[in-house]
Formats: C-alpha cells, structure tokens, sequence
C-alpha cells in the first residue's frame, strides 16, 4: 500500500490580474466551452507570465503556480519556504479546496484541517462552541466524536471565559488561539497551517509547535507548514519545498532547504555618481555566513561579506549597512571606517568582512540593507540591496541566556565588529 498521503500533480494557478473573469462576455463563454463541453485546454492559459511580483509584466495572466509536482509521505512534516508573492499561501489554499488548480491535480488520503487566515472557517455570528461543533461536522465527525474533544480543544485555546460569545468579539490572537485548537484537535489525517501563526503571542507559538510535533511524530499524521520563521521550520519540519516564482526551486531535507534558501547570493542595481549616468560605484555580490554553514545559531559568529566596485576615486565614501529586526526597528549600523577612519579609496574592487560575535542577536528575524554611496550624494536603494537571515537559538550551548537581550546598541556593536577589507 502506497504510504503517500498527498500529490501534487502538474499543479497550476493562473489569475487575470484585475479581474475576475477573462475580461469580455465571449472569452468566458469561450473558456466555457472548450473546458466544459469539448474537454479541451483553457485557450487563455499559454499566455500567462512567471509570477515575479518585483517586474512589470507584458501580459494581464500571471502564473501564481506552475509546474508544481512532488509527494508528501504520511507523516512526513513539510516546510513550504519562500519569499512573500513566491505561491506557497496559494499551494495551501488549492490542497485546502478553497480554490481550483487551474492546471493538474491534487490526491489526498483523509481528512484535512486548515488554519489559512485568522477566522478561516469560522462564522462571526456564532459562539467559540457553536464554530468548533460546525467545524467538526464539516469534517464529517459526529457530535459525539466532537463532545469528546471539546474540552480539549477549549484547554488549549485558552478562552474558556469566552467561549460562548460569539466569535466577532473575539481578538485576532483568539480567534487563532481558537482556530489553531480546532484544526489540531479534531483529529484530521492532514493538518494544513499557513503563517497566521504569527499572531499570537509567544507562548501560544511554542504550544502550537509542540502539538504540531505530537500530531505529526506521535499520531503519525501529515503537517504543511508555511512561515518565515526559519527556527520554527527546523526545529517542526523534516522535508522542505522551496518556491520561487510560483515554481519549485528545491526539494530536500529542511536543512538543505533552508541553506539553499538563505545562500542565494545578490546582485545589486548600480548606484548613479555624481556627474549623473556615469556608474562610479556599486555593489556586486553579498552574502551571509557562519562557522555552521547558512544555519545561524547564536552561539556562532555570523560573517557578511560583500564586494563593491569603486571605478574613480571618491574623496568621501559611505560604505556600511544597517541591521534590522524582522519588525523593522533599526538595531545597529556599521561601516568600513570604524576602525582605520578611512573616507575614500582608490578605483578597484574590494571584498568588505563583518563579522558579528556569538550571542550578540536573539534568535529571530533579520535583515541586512546595505548603503553604498558617495558621502552626501542621493542613494540609490532597491529591494536588492538588502539580505535577511535568521538566528537560531543554539539550546544546547551553556551560553545561550545572552541572547535573551535583544535591545542591542549600535555604539556597542561597533565596538565588538570585527571589520576588515582586501582590495582584490
């Protein structure tokens, strides 16, 4: 007997940017025709671009899916990785039937129990008790299979005081707290869990994961799992899909998944000098390390090296970047002439070395946007110029009660960088 729980088969989502239908009363009629009657191809689907959300395209179609095919093993635990637009909320929605593939299909064994959006499922009107026996029915349990979980489900929600009040009165931090317990608890063979996780505070986090881990190791039962959150997806999952574009990039390991994810090197747009068009200064390559490869742990020194292209001399250079917190709060800044007090460099290539101590950031998210420019002179930034990564707490390691303080002060940090460069 075949132990695969799910298959995606050639799946893909095609959208009309802007509309709902193909635009005019014949194409649909169209489309109708061919897909419904003659069991042909939809005759719109070959004009359809690559989903990067970053480029304007040509065509009013936009692949949010292509291509997509791979199994997931009963048991298995699968982290859906990938940039914001990348198609992993869409890859969910089409297993959880709240949408159609356009293209191929999707085989699954047994139930399956979805947490997409905060109050997916639920009806506002009705009370925390009266969604969790609705929820439960539509999963094709009886009353009786439901009253036996119910205190359960109540338990680890955390909202006994609130459960017969109706759901529209609850906070977004209830309402997952409450959406999550009944996805895990009533027993489905698949359990489905976008990032809304993310809402809730951290204790309720640090439960959902641990059930999750029940379900899947003890139950033996199916878990995909979409969040940012590269601690969680390693320490949750076992197997990872990245996306990029709407297409798969990497299937592997979690590991493997999250090192491919977090080593793509980038490529900077040129900055404009100061005589105008001319390209005086730029960055080429960028990339994050650790002594642990692209897991960073806190227990670890974390490297960023970058190279940038000086071609004319510059009497005053900024050459730096700013570290900030997955919430956008700025935690330090630093630059090449910290140290040697240098402004200005001769035309070359040069490789810059940071490299931030152990236990100096909590295990979180962070993004690095890098500022390379002519003192003085307009920056010229794109989404490019920027890396994000993130720190892993290392538990095993005696140290690791430093990394609870994640107030850092850019004047200390400074201090403790270790910044180098070599012309090359």
């Amino acid at each position: 007997m075949s132990n695969i729980a799910i298959q995606f088969d050639n799946i893909g989502k095609l959208y009309h940017l802007g509309l709902v239908g193909t635009g005019t009363l014949s194409h649909d009629l169209n489309r109708w025709w061919r897909t419904t009657i003659l069991r042909k191809e939809d005759p719109y689907l070959k004009i359809g671009e690559t989903n990067d959300r970053s480029k304007k395209g040509n065509s009013e179609f936009v692949w949010a899916l292509k291509d997509i095919s791979f199994d997931v093993n009963q048991g298995d635990v699968v982290g859906i990785i990938g940039k914001n637009g990348a198609g992993k909320s869409t890859l969910l929605k089409l297993l959880s039937r709240v949408t159609s593939p356009t293209t191929g299909a999707i085989r699954a064994k047994g139930r399956i129990a979805s947490l997409l959006e905060v109050g997916t499922g639920f009806h506002p009107e009705m009370t925390g008790r009266e969604n969790i026996y609705m929820n439960g029915s539509i999963m094709g349990m009886t009353r009786h299979e439901i009253r036996r979980k119910i205190d359960e489900i109540i338990d680890f929600a955390g909202v006994e005081r609130y459960i017969d009040t109706p759901v529209k009165r609850y906070s977004s931090g209830m309402t997952v707290r409450l959406g999550f317990a009944v996805a895990a608890f009533l027993e489905p063979e698949i359990l489905v869990v976008d990032e809304v996780l993310a809402v809730g505070d951290a204790e309720f986090q640090k439960k959902a994961i641990g059930k999750m881990q029940d379900v899947s190791t003890g139950e033996g039962r199916t878990v995909l799992f979409v969040s940012h959150n590269m601690g969680s997806m390693r320490r949750l999952c076992n197997q990872g899909v990245l996306l990029e574009n709407g297409q798969i990039k990497f299937i592997g390991n979690i590991n493997d998944t999250i090192k491919k994810y977090q080593s793509d090197e980038i490529v900077q747009n040129c900055f404009e000098g100061i005589d105008g068009n001319t390209e005086i200064l730029y960055l080429s390559k960028a990339r994050v390390s650790s002594d642990n490869g692209t897991i960073f742990y806190n227990s670890f020194p974390i490297t960023i090296e970058f190279e940038v292209h000086i071609i004319k001399t510059i009497p005053s250079l900024v050459i730096g970047f700013n570290l900030f917190s997955s919430f956008q709060y700025p935690l330090a800044r630093a630059d090449y002439n910290d140290e040697n007090k240098l402004t200005s460099l001769t035309p070359g290539c040069y490789k810059f070395i940071f490299e931030i101590p152990p236990f100096t950031l909590s295990d979180g998210e962070y993004k690095i946007v890098f500022d390379i420019a002519e003192r003085n002179i307009k920056r010229h930034t794109t989404e490019k110029s920027s890396l994000s990564f993130s720190v892993i707490q290392d538990e095993n390691c005696f140290g690791n009660a430093f990394a609870e303080n994640i107030a850092i002060k850019s004047s200390i940090i400074r201090e403790k960088w270790l910044v180098t460069y070599n012309q090359i």
